[in-house]
């Protein structure tokens, strides 16, 4: 093993190379698993029944977390990254908090190790770009988790606006208060998907951002009302927040011929069109398919590590939807009822 390590977050990483196993079309693929919370367990259980593939096993630092790892999959865990590495893989998920992403996918490629981490791809642009510039160099494939992409119901809608003139978007994201506080707030942990969404859909980048956030309950913000302009001159807007009580996950989009209109959680996209001077116009529901979105992902994962082909979502992809996401956070959230002298949870009638 190597003399270097050092302790980030419970994950030992070894700083020095280690020769990482080249991945071969005609064999499984052993993949682990980095990060044993709800979002890493779910990689593993996905990755455990994938064909011709092979968990080889998941790391955390905690226990528990290790243990829930074992009865979802009944795969091996480890508690450090070198004892992952020592099984031998060729690739990885990331699934551990923001704030290790750069330590942890950075290891990774440091020993040719293949990698999707999970969004974002990092706590600041200048990390994300070292992850990439990392990852070119190294030649491993590297993929950022924007899950949504492969829901059903978006791949529908982003097929049902091909080669449409776009004229704008609106996408509602929220929720309740998240059981697990993280130390981010909205903008990062359910706008991020959005804001990848929206130049996901219009293939431009977004050169203007207008952000207004506020902080209602949380210490970050938990309210986040988003408007963008694409380069192509798209107009978008996001709403997001924690203070609704129940999930809601929508998405508009107009363009010059077509309306479509797309519930992410039930998964039904509709479509408006042959508008009429009348005000008359036809209606009808997409087919949508069925797949679990990350199973989906996971799935687009391994194909580019066994192709060597682009991944479906880029580092770079990850770096610019991180850094209009920072940008939003520019504007300093604003307390949202300036006459109450204190934060707390909503007040229950009855």
């Amino acid at each position: 093993m190597l003399a270097s390590k050092h302790d980030r977050g419970g994950f030992m990483i070894s700083r020095g190379p280690v020769s990482g196993v080249k991945a071969e079309a005609k064999r499984a693929l052993r993949v682990g698993v980095i990060g044993a919370g709800v979002m890493g367990s779910n990689h593993a259980r996905v990755l455990a029944g994938l064909p011709d593939t092979t968990l080889v096993g998941v790391v955390d630092p905690l226990p528990a977390h290790r243990t829930r790892a074992t009865e979802l999959t009944g795969c091996r865990t480890f508690a450090t990254l070198d004892e992952l590495v020592a099984e031998g893989i060729d690739a990885a998920t990331i699934a551990a908090p923001t704030h290790l992403h750069h330590e942890l996918t950075l290891a990774c490629i440091a020993r040719e190790i293949h990698v999707l981490v999970e969004k974002p791809i990092a706590s600041s642009v200048e990390e994300g770009q070292e992850i990439v510039d990392a990852a070119r160099r190294a030649g491993v494939t590297l993929m950022v988790g924007h899950v949504e992409r492969f829901n059903p119901a978006v791949a529908a809608i982003k097929q049902a606006i091909s080669g449409e003139d776009i004229l704008s978007i609106a996408i509602t994201r929220v929720g309740p208060f998240p059981p697990r506080m993280s130390n981010v707030g909205v903008v990062i942990d359910l706008a991020v998907h959005d804001i990848d969404l929206i130049r996901w859909f219009t293939e431009s980048d977004i050169v203007e951002v207008q952000p207004q956030l506020s902080s209602a309950v949380a210490e970050r913000e938990d309210i986040a009302l988003l408007q963008f302009r694409t380069a192509s001159g798209v107009l978008a807007h996001i709403n997001t927040n924690w203070l609704t009580p129940f999930k809601a996950r929508n998405v508009t989009v107009a363009t010059r011929g077509k309306y479509v209109m797309g519930d992410l959680l039930t998964r039904q996209v509709t479509e408006c069109f042959g508008f009429k001077p009348d005000g008359s116009y036809s209606m009808r529901h997409l087919p949508v398919g069925h797949d679990e979105p990350l199973r989906a992902e996971l799935v687009a994962f391994l194909a580019a590590v066994r192709s060597g082909g682009v991944p479906a979502v880029t580092g770079d992809e990850g770096v610019a939807s991180l850094a209009i996401a920072i940008r939003c956070l520019e504007t300093p959230a604003r307390p949202a009822a300036t006459s109450a002298p204190l934060k707390g949870p909503r007040r229950v009638v009855g």
